[in-house]
């Protein structure tokens, strides 16, 4: 085991090591080279990513199994059941070490702002929850910080468990100002012209030529840091399409009954994964290919 593989393996958490115990001997167990190699490391790589995004997933189950099965007369409001849930998953996570102490805070940020945004958001009529319960502020239920918190969790495991290394990484903190602009942008583009597209030009202009590592067993892999924030989003899009679906907030055009979400979410969803980046950054600093200091920030 090499210097960088000892460095990986430390960074993970005791169920985590578990983990990559059995999907090393998966892995030894197939060629270096061919179809075969290729397809179990394709499979590998489709589990880490579902188990970095295991907070999400959970959130996202409990949202729909609510509109399925919670009664909508029942003592305890749907909206208040799903804070509960979300407290308990977010709990759960500490508790068995799937998060640190240390990611926490990260998460806790997230969380932070975006229930922020939810306050603005709600109050300006750009979507709107269900007035039922108790477990809220102003119009906005506390579960809708936790679907923030689950983006910042992906974030933060993802980091670990693919070994993340970055080619070119602009400074830190010309990226902080690219996310202050992207977050302040949600805010005051309901009063003054609306910053998007030339917010969006700048991150572009910035992670040109930012380029991440990735590696599953053998081979590391890269792809454009721009290539991954577009796919992330496009799955958050997808999530945010089966969560309007089953209720869990409505977009203006989807109170006479459910319709797809716009497709230019996807450039907000797109700005959130650089603020979420940025916000990671906090705690685990971009290393370059090649360097196996220790992951968390000092």
């Amino acid at each position: 085991m090499d210097k960088r593989d000892e460095t990986h393996r430390h960074e993970l958490t005791r169920v985590e090591r578990a983990l990559d115990r059995i999907f090393n001997r998966w892995l030894k167990g197939a060629n270096a080279h061919g179809i075969r190699a290729f397809l179990v490391e394709f499979l590998v790589f489709g589990l880490k990513q579902a188990w970095a995004c295991l907070f999400g997933a959970l959130m996202l189950i409990a949202i729909v199994a609510a509109r399925l099965w919670w009664p909508d007369d029942a003592a305890l409001a749907r909206n208040d059941m799903l804070v509960i849930v979300a407290i308990c998953i977010q709990a759960l996570m500490l508790v068995t070490r799937l998060e640190t102490g240390r990611e926490l805070w990260v998460i806790v940020l997230f969380h932070i702002t975006g229930t922020v945004m939810e306050l603005f958001k709600t109050g300006v009529g750009s979507w709107l929850y269900d007035p039922d319960g108790v477990l809220r502020i102003g119009g906005v239920p506390l579960f809708t910080g936790f679907m923030y918190a689950a983006v910042g969790s992906y974030m933060v495991r993802v980091y670990r468990l693919m070994d993340l290394r970055f080619d070119r990484y602009p400074p830190l903190w010309l990226t902080a100002v690219a996310a202050l602009a992207a977050y302040a942008n949600f805010f005051t583009h309901h009063y003054v012209w609306d910053a998007r597209w030339v917010i969006l030009a700048f991150v572009v202009a910035i992670f040109w030529r930012t380029w991440m590592h990735f590696r599953v067993y053998r081979r590391t892999l890269k792809m454009p840091i721009l290539v991954a924030f577009g796919l992330v989003a496009m799955f958050i899009w997808f999530a945010e399409n089966i969560a309007t679906w089953a209720g869990a907030w409505a977009y203006p055009d989807q109170l006479d009954g459910w319709t797809p979400v716009s497709i230019m979410k996807l450039v907000s969803w797109f700005l959130l994964m650089l603020i979420s980046v940025v916000l990671v950054t906090f705690v685990y600093r971009p290393r370059p290919l090649g360097v196996a200091n220790e992951l968390a920030a000092r």
